[in-house]
């Protein structure tokens, strides 16, 4: 069997999951050994419902409906350290479109042309408020890496069916995973793109929040572009005495990479 690098704080050569109804089926009884061990504990609340929601994927899976992203990555957001998070960036469900969801909000992967929709209104806003260069692609995993937490509110959704998989259970596992970051000593800012993510803004008091639209387009127009998100994290992350986010990634090579 194949094997997957560990994610970090799990045991090494553990064998990948197949990419399935069995996968779903084994992460909802191994998903401890998947994630962050920091996640691990501040999940625990929620783990019922984090098991429920994978065995209903699994029972859709075998219903004969495509799930989104895969077993493999469904959880990676929850791969990074818990204690390295300091932006907080919710999103709703993942991209329904085959080949586009990749488990982080928002993210998708570095072959996906054109991007989609939501994601150029990101980074046409990106541009226009810290002026970075246009990226080769839609991959945010550098943002990750500096602790930049790109969460939907539900992990997964049927193919083609946007919203599918609300009620699962995914909303009490992401919920515990905001309390959870708003209950540590550790600095965090918080960003709240539409109606869904501003919700959460009482369980997150104490903290600096960012809110907006959605960058959807069918609401960007009416106040996320315009909205300064990134350079308005950076400032909170300043006041706290924290290092502001890179927020380039990786350039497309030659010309401006058009929109």
């Amino acid at each position: 069997m194949t094997t997957r690098p560990p994610a970090p704080g799990s045991a090494p050569d553990v064998p990948a999951l197949p990419d399935d109804a069995a996968g779903f089926a084994a992460l909802a009884d191994t998903w401890r050994a998947e994630l962050d061990p920091g996640w691990v504990r501040a999940l625990e609340p929620a783990a019922s419902a984090l098991e429920r929601a994978l065995r209903a994927c699994a029972d859709d899976v075998r219903a004969g409906h495509v799930v989104l992203p895969g077993p493999r990555v469904v959880l990676r957001a929850f791969q990074q350290p818990f204690d390295a998070v300091r932006v907080l960036v919710v999103g709703q469900d993942p991209y329904p479109t085959p080949g586009h969801a990749v488990g982080l909000a928002f993210s998708v992967g570095g072959h996906v042309a054109p991007l989609p929709r939501s994601l150029q209104n990101i980074v046409a806003e990106l541009r226009t408020d810290v002026g970075v260069p246009a990226p080769a692609s839609g991959d945010l995993s550098a943002w990750a890496a500096q602790g930049v937490l790109l969460l939907n509110r539900v992990l997964s959704v049927r193919s083609g069916e946007a919203g599918s998989h609300r009620g699962l259970g995914w909303e009490e596992v992401t919920a515990q995973a905001i309390d959870a970051l708003a209950a540590r000593p550790s600095p965090l800012v918080a960003v709240l793109w539409g109606n869904d993510a501003r919700t959460l803004a009482g369980a997150l008091a104490g903290h600096p929040v960012v809110e907006s639209a959605h960058p959807s387009p069918l609401s960007a127009r009416r106040g996320f572009l315009g909205s300064a998100p990134f350079s308005q994290v950076n400032a909170a992350l300043a006041a706290r005495g924290e290092a502001p986010v890179d927020w380039r990634l990786p350039a497309a090579p030659g010309s401006e990479w058009s929109l």
